[in-house]
């Protein structure tokens, strides 16, 4: 299957760990994730990044399999979940780099056409996210904002 945006048809992906028990030789307790993971996010780290931590720092496999919830989750039930989607975060930061980039070099016309598709994934994502909640129904994209919403 191909992709929507690009060239690629691969199926490569991290393997995920077979069991869901934490191992043997583990040995922290899952109030001391809870703490570390909301510790990392009032430094300013996205989910993403506290699983990355977790994982390399601490010998986190999965953050699910030691504490019975997601990074998110946690984030969210002490009040420290960001107030956008990860992933539309980083859409958004990219569609107001290639605009800032279009106002130096008004002629590259690949990177308009990669604006309209970054900004139409956006669009259909955010459809998504008002759809399931995580987003309220009134939120809207626009180009004028995105900056502030960046920043």
């Amino acid at each position: 299957m191909g992709r929507t945006y690009g060239r690629g048809k691969g199926i490569s992906q991290s393997a995920q760990p077979y069991k869901r028990t934490p191992p043997t030789w583990f040995k922290t307790s899952p109030e001391e994730i809870n703490k570390h993971i909301c510790t990392l996010a009032k430094k300013g780290l996205t989910p993403s990044q506290i699983g990355v931590i977790l994982r390399d720092t601490h010998g986190v496999g999965k953050v699910k399999n030691v504490t019975g919830n997601k990074v998110l989750r946690i984030l969210k039930a002490n009040g420290l979940g960001p107030s956008i989607p990860e992933d539309l975060y980083h859409l958004i930061k990219k569609a107001v780099s290639v605009r800032k980039h279009l106002e130096r070099n008004k002629k590259d016309t690949d990177s308009k056409f990669r604006l309209i598709l970054v900004e139409s994934r956006i669009h259909r994502l955010a459809r998504y996210y008002r759809s399931t909640r995580a987003l309220p129904p009134t939120w809207k994209y626009t180009s004028g904002s995105a900056a502030q919403l960046v920043a």
